[in-house]
């Protein structure tokens, strides 16, 4: 997804707009749920993960969120809180959360555009790549702690960081 031609110029475009234009530059299946929002699918290496971005004029704010299912075992969820308390500590932008009572792991961020600022295809790009790279990096992470018993710090270590260079 990185280094996104320019296709679109995003002087006053809506930023779901934007994001309207990138899915259909990859292929994604998209639904402009109202004019403010918009739900895709992604493909990832684990899962298809549901991505939500929806714009609030109100506090000027993208709202993104990312989520796949998650139900883990009710024994795991000290386990899986802890990991979550981990994989946040090492997330600059961006958190992940469980919502329980849907079944969703739950990645979010919020793209602030104050004073009139405008996102770029560019600056949404980087935000789309970063939950899914996200997600992709502690799915197996989460599912170890679940399903696998495997303590925490074990369970992070699967959780590499993004490699660099070519082999």
């Amino acid at each position: 997804m990185a280094n996104t031609e320019h296709f679109l110029d995003a002087g006053d475009v809506h930023p779901i707009d934007v994001v309207e234009t990138l899915a259909e530059h990859y292929e994604w299946d998209f639904d402009r749920v109202a004019e403010d929002q918009i739900a895709m699918a992604v493909e990832g290496s684990w899962r298809t993960y549901s991505i939500t971005l929806a714009w609030s004029a109100y506090d000027e704010t993208l709202r993104m969120v990312c989520t796949f299912e998650m139900d883990p075992p009710k024994k795991t969820l000290p386990t899986l809180y802890h990991i979550l308390n981990e994989v946040n500590d090492t997330c600059w932008a961006g958190s992940f959360s469980l919502w329980a009572e849907q079944k969703l792991m739950v990645y979010r961020y919020g793209l602030l555009l104050g004073g009139e600022a405008n996102a770029g295809p560019e600056q949404i790009d980087q935000v789309l790549t970063a939950a899914v790279a996200a997600c992709e990096r502690f799915y197996p992470a989460f599912q170890l702690v679940c399903w696998g018993n495997s303590p925490v710090k074990e369970a992070m270590k699967i959780a590499m960081t993004e490699a660099y260079g070519r082999a």
